[in-house]
């Protein structure tokens, strides 16, 4: 979209201006109001408009530093086109640490929402109609659940050659595809014409370093991608992303403690002792084996695990030695470069 004045919830916002909004959302039973924060970033020149939002799930908080530092970046004053950066999606869920909303819904799972329906519905709706319909990108941010880690990754409907490249642009090791979900927010985007990828990486309630800068640098690669930011003459990273066509999760054989063998981002083949499960006397009760061969790109952290929980998500590629050698790559340019920097 490159129309000269882009509205939000009746505040017009012309090329060159930087606003900050806060979209009144319902309020809390206290009589205390809420209300999502806006940023909006608009360049001199017409271009695309990009949306980022972090804390859909509300224990979800990588993103928040993502786009907190991708708002006080120096890449801000060379922007081309319009960025709407929305930090804290799900209030809610932030004031009280949890995934859902008050109403015990998921608010990814609640889109387009209603004006009259329930809380996530209410907030799906003023989401999808201030935010994302209003934009020809979104970049939506998350990490693993609670007690539970995700690699760096990508995930996006890549049948979509347009949402493919996106992907791709962002750079980290692995990109999965992902299907489109009934009342998702990719879905929903999807259908008022916005391409949408989502980040994952690190722990819920967890401000994870490696992820956070894997998740800034990524946003500033697809603005670059998408001409909203200038090209770089610097040397490309050597992390080029592979795609992963399907993955599966290998779940606890019995109820006990855990002794994890194998890490997030870890090469592993078919037979690989994963873990061990043991009783309360350090009997082991059961070993855990990797099924078919990949890269971890999800773990659960927390030793205690009952039967079926599930304790590694393996990612499968035609060639996972080469996903591996990435993901150590990565690692080492983005941490060194935080050892390094002032």
């Amino acid at each position: 979209m490159s129309d000269d004045i882009l509205t939000i919830d009746g505040v017009d916002i012309l090329l060159g201006e930087t606003v900050k909004i806060k979209l009144p959302i319902v309020k809390l039973y206290t009589d205390t109001n809420m209300s999502m924060p806006i940023f909006v970033k608009r360049g001199k020149r017409s271009g695309p408009t990009l949306f980022i939002s972090a804390a859909i799930h509300g224990d979800e908080l990588n993103g928040i530093e993502i786009i907190s530092r991708i708002i006080q970046s120096k890449y801000m004053d060379k922007i081309r086109g319009t960025l709407i950066a929305v930090p804290v999606v799900n209030g809610y869920g932030v004031l009280n640490q949890s995934r859902y909303l008050p109403d015990r819904r998921d608010l990814n799972r609640s889109f387009p929402g209603s004006q009259r329906g329930s809380l996530a519905g209410r907030v799906a709706d003023r989401f999808l109609s201030e935010i994302v319909s209003k934009a020809d990108y979104g970049i939506d941010l998350h990490t693993g659940s609670l007690h539970r880690s995700n690699l760096p990754q990508i995930r996006a409907n890549l049948d979509d050659q347009e949402t493919l490249e996106i992907a791709t642009a962002f750079g980290v090791p692995v990109i999965l595809n992902s299907n489109l979900r009934d009342g998702s927010l990719r879905e929903c985007a999807n259908d008022v014409g916005a391409k949408v990828i989502l980040y994952e990486a690190g722990e819920a309630l967890r401000f994870d370093e490696l992820s956070i800068r894997a998740g800034v640098k990524g946003i500033v690669e697809v603005m670059r991608h998408l001409g909203m930011l200038p090209k770089t003459r610097r040397k490309k990273s050597l992390s080029e992303p592979r795609i992963a066509r399907s993955s599966s999760w290998i779940r606890a054989t019995d109820s006990g403690f855990t002794t994890h063998i194998k890490e997030l981002g870890d090469l592993v083949e078919s037979g690989d002792l994963l873990a061990q499960i043991k009783d309360p006397y350090g009997i082991i009760l059961d070993d855990v084996i990797c099924k078919n061969g990949g890269i971890i790109i999800g773990k659960q952290n927390i030793p205690l695990v009952q039967e079926g929980d599930a304790m590694y998500h393996v990612a499968h590629f035609t060639s996972p030695d080469e996903v591996a050698e990435n993901v150590e790559t990565m690692q080492d340019e983005l941490m060194d470069n935080y050892r390094t920097s002032d």
